[in-house]
């Protein structure tokens, strides 16, 4: 889909606008490209706490502290059940891709993890010392 507005600018406009309350400003990016949330991240980075992009469902292993004090991360993960298709029971999306027919897609149940991050700052200037992810099996 082609944005309506450019979604670069409008961050900026709005970090600037937010920043008058706090320097403690925490973005996620839900978004599918890669490429846009590693861009975002650049473009943002010291003006927020934390860019963290979400959507694909797949934690990506590149947490790092950008050089001018934001946390980063492409995408936090999924939290849900990892025996699936993103979230959902395999043979009904299996059969949708194959038959290409409608399918009621249902949440699969087992093998449910969590996927999260943890980000220290410090809340006076709103600069990150530290991002770690989390993956916890939990049942």
């Amino acid at each position: 889909m082609q944005p309506v507005e450019c979604p670069f600018r409008a961050a900026r406009a709005e970090i600037e606008r937010i920043r008058r309350e706090t320097p403690n400003i925490i973005v996620d990016v839900h978004a599918e490209a890669t490429s846009e949330k590693i861009a975002l991240g650049w473009h943002l980075d010291g003006l927020v706490t934390a860019l963290l992009g979400t959507h694909t469902h797949v934690q990506t292993a590149d947490e790092k502290i950008l050089p001018e004090g934001t946390a980063y991360i492409t995408d936090v993960g999924m939290t849900g059940p990892f025996d699936s298709v993103i979230g959902r029971k395999k043979e009904q999306i299996l059969t949708r891709f194959i038959t290409q027919l409608p399918v009621r897609f249902e949440m699969a149940e087992k093998d449910v993890w969590i996927n999260a991050v943890v980000v220290d700052f410090d809340d006076k200037t709103g600069k990150a010392n530290s991002i770690e992810r989390i993956q916890k099996k939990l049942n």
